[in-house]
């Protein structure tokens, strides 16, 4: 049986969620990694996709706006066909199309997801390996195709990518941008529909971690339903200002920002683990 959490950790934790979330980081290897190395204990993958539905919430009323035109034109162009090449009904339909791998092997591998993957090794091998893909992505992608040339065949390759964000330490908006800027998309059009993307998959992950969220069987730290959503608040706060600094950070600067903190925070967190600071599980 775990330990119960304390406040210090719920608000602390809340606020790594929402300050992470949406950078090309890995939010869920960022909780791992500092309830591991402060608080000697994982905070646990629940809490992750709990918390998740703060930051979620302020994607939802960041781009409120933009989903409700998106909704509207789906149904639309669902009715009448002539408003089918309409660029707001296509992106209801690469939302769609791009949800698909990440809700199906998120469902097939929900325990490993849950266990083995949250191991400090591997979270901060993805952290190293992942930061040279985002890398390669900015050095080689033309940047050039605004979000008006998004198609399906990119919704599918930006959704796969966004799977790869079942592992911590890779990251779902380095995920879905780095093969955005592989496609060709402008970073600015890579990271709205790596907005518009998580939507679905993270409302529904954190909607369905919900009952293990309050087990207090579980093992890691157990937050009380006041701390749950205490953190969830400070999530939806501090995440909505990273959506906004995060959009205008990248229509003038690099990705390789990221790639460098990623490969230092990596090889920091493997130094703790080969010295026996932190324990890797």
């Amino acid at each position: 049986m775990g330990e119960a959490m304390t406040w210090l950790q719920a608000i602390v934790l809340g606020a790594v969620q929402g300050l992470t979330e949406f950078l090309p980081v890995s939010s869920s290897g960022h909780l791992r990694i500092v309830s591991g190395i402060f608080f000697g204990d994982d905070a646990g993958a629940s809490f992750t996709a709990v918390t998740q539905l703060g930051t979620e919430l302020a994607v939802l009323i960041f781009f409120a706006r933009d989903i409700a035109r998106i909704v509207v034109a789906w149904f639309r162009g669902l009715l009448h066909a002539e408003h089918r090449s309409d660029l707001d009904y296509r992106m209801g339909w690469y939302v769609i199309i791009g949800t698909i791998p990440v809700g199906v092997l998120g469902f097939l591998f929900k325990d490993q997801i849950r266990t083995g993957a949250r191991n400090l090794w591997l979270i901060a091998t993805m952290l190293i390996v992942f930061a040279l893909v985002i890398a390669a992505a900015e050095y080689y992608g033309r940047k050039v195709r605004p979000l008006e040339q998004l198609n399906a065949r990119d919704g599918i390759i930006m959704g796969s990518a966004q799977a790869l964000a079942l592992i911590p330490g890779v990251s779902r908006s380095g995920g879905t941008i780095s093969a955005g800027l592989f496609l060709g998309l402008t970073r600015e059009a890579a990271a709205r529909y790596s907005f518009l993307l998580a939507i679905p998959a993270v409302v529904a992950s954190g909607l369905f971690s919900l009952p293990d969220a309050f087990e207090p069987a579980g093992a890691g730290l157990n937050a009380s339903g006041p701390q749950l959503l205490v953190a969830t608040i400070i999530a939806f706060a501090v995440g909505y200002a990273s959506i906004a600094w995060l959009l205008k950070f990248v229509v003038d600067h690099s990705m390789y920002w990221f790639v460098g903190y990623r490969i230092g925070l990596g090889l920091i967190v493997m130094a703790l683990l080969a010295t026996g600071v932190v324990s890797a599980t």
